[in-house]
């Protein structure tokens, strides 16, 4: 499964992302407030959460935290508020990765592969020699 839940209230970016990301050979939606936000990201229908912070209904913290006391899905935060404060913030919260807007969309695409690997990856045994 390779769903991309977008919640942001740009409803231009969700389009362009949806466009971009569709092209690279996931399914994308975007709900646009906070509330909805939760409600899709913990609905089980999708492998990762782009999640900005200035939403309508509740911020993105809010949902990045109500997120995490149910599910373990893979949040991406992808916002304008990129200050080192808001960067610790959320991944203090339980993001698993933090862009600032403006961004590059191949870098996007590339850290949303990189945290489904690591969603995926099963540890090798070793042995201690």
């Amino acid at each position: 499964m390779r769903n991309i839940l977008l919640i942001d209230d740009d409803v231009e970016l969700c389009e362009l992302l949806a466009a971009f990301f569709s092209g690279e050979g996931f399914e994308f939606s975007a709900v646009h407030d906070g509330p909805s936000g939760i409600a899709e990201a913990l609905s089980g229908a999708c492998s990762i959460v782009i999640l900005d912070v200035m939403l309508p209904g509740c911020n993105g913290f809010d949902v990045l935290r109500e997120i995490r006391t149910k599910s373990r899905v893979p949040v991406l935060m992808l916002t304008a508020k990129g200050e080192h404060v808001d960067r610790i913030v959320g991944l203090e919260l339980g993001a698993d990765d933090y862009v600032p807007k403006p961004f590059n969309t191949r870098e996007l695409a590339a850290r949303v592969r990189a945290v489904l690997r690591r969603r995926t990856w099963t540890p090798a045994t070793c042995s201690r020699s």
